[in-house]
């Protein structure tokens, strides 16, 4: 069923749904970004519809959406909605008919964050080097959070646009110097496999911390991604974000070679709003370059920081958008 336009009497529902953390907007017009948005602990309801409930009844006066669009963290498959890093499991059919709902979309949440790209404008954005974003030409989309999320975003004939989601947080680590492969033999010893995830995340910036420690035989206390990124100034924490954003480099260069995104590379995520200045003076941008005989095709692929509060609602506004359109 194609969504009704949305009113103020009778909004679209977006939300973002990650491992930690559900936020939720209404649309209210055609276009507009969303408003009434609100954050709620995932932990704290037992699935997406007690949630939404809670968030209507809470933050938006009761009102009783048409149609909703949700961004999950994880892949999306059939009528479950499941979370990679959060344990909900519930249905998008029993959530509509909870909800009272006409229709519901659910998708990635990075796939939403792709579809958010062409809606960003300058301030939303942070450059970290780089020409300028090309229009109408391949994106892609990538960040550090609970977990690390990937999608790219193909351009369409006029202006259209598909995301591509997938689990590209899941590939292998790009260790390219001594100190970094220390990092991932220690990791191995301790679990086994180590993916990209396990170090370019909120749990993977403490692991990475920890393994420094290790290097350097100093003791350190186990600290979450919010007290390393608030402790710049101490030395072990420092070399953790360094290192941290030199890896987070490497990867962003393999997304952008795998996808061919010429028309930029976007970073967004939990962590990265928290370090703007450590990431733009950090070698994230050389390694990034640093693709051997690809070096002067990535030189030319912006790099940009999204700062924008909630971009993922924007994209599930645009998801919306494209199904009342057609």
């Amino acid at each position: 069923m194609t969504p009704a336009p949305p009113t103020a009497q009778r909004p679209w529902l977006v939300a973002d749904i990650g491992g930690t953390n559900a936020r939720f907007g209404l649309v209210e017009e055609p276009g507009a970004r969303p408003s009434r948005v609100h954050t709620m602990a995932c932990a704290d309801h037992g699935d997406l519809a007690s949630a939404a409930s809670a968030y209507l009844e809470q933050a938006a006066d009761g009102v009783r959406p048409g149609a909703a669009c949700v961004a999950v963290a994880g892949p999306v498959e059939g009528d479950r909605i499941r979370l990679t890093n959060a344990r909900w499991d519930c249905s998008a059919a029993d959530t509509r008919r909870r909800l009272g709902l006409d229709r519901i979309e659910v998708i990635n949440d990075f796939a939403a964050l792709a579809l958010s790209l062409p809606r960003l404008d300058g301030d939303d954005l942070l450059s970290l080097g780089g020409p300028p974003p090309a229009p109408k030409k391949p994106m892609a989309v990538l960040g550090p959070g609970t977990g690390l999320g990937v999608a790219g975003l193909l351009p369409l004939g006029g202006s259209g646009w598909i995301p591509v989601p997938g689990e590209g947080g899941h590939v292998n680590v790009p260790a390219a110097d001594d100190r970094e492969i220390e990092v991932l033999r220690l990791l191995r010893a301790e679990q086994g496999t180590v993916t990209a995830e396990c170090l370019l995340s909120g749990p993977g910036l403490t692991r990475l911390h920890r393994a420094l420690a290790q290097i350097h035989g100093v003791p350190a206390h186990e600290l979450s991604a919010a007290r390393i990124c608030a402790a710049e100034d101490d030395g072990l924490c420092a070399e953790a974000l360094e290192v941290f954003c030199a890896l987070l480099g490497g990867f962003a260069g393999n997304v952008a070679l795998t996808l061919g995104a010429t028309g930029g590379v976007f970073l967004g995520g939990g962590i990265l709003p928290r370090i703007p200045a450590v990431l733009q003076h950090s070698g994230f941008r050389r390694r990034f370059e640093e693709k051997h005989r690809m070096t002067d095709y990535v030189k030319d692929i912006a790099t940009m920081l999204i700062v924008a509060p909630t971009p993922a609602l924007l994209g599930a506004a645009a998801r919306l958008d494209q199904r009342w359109e057609r």
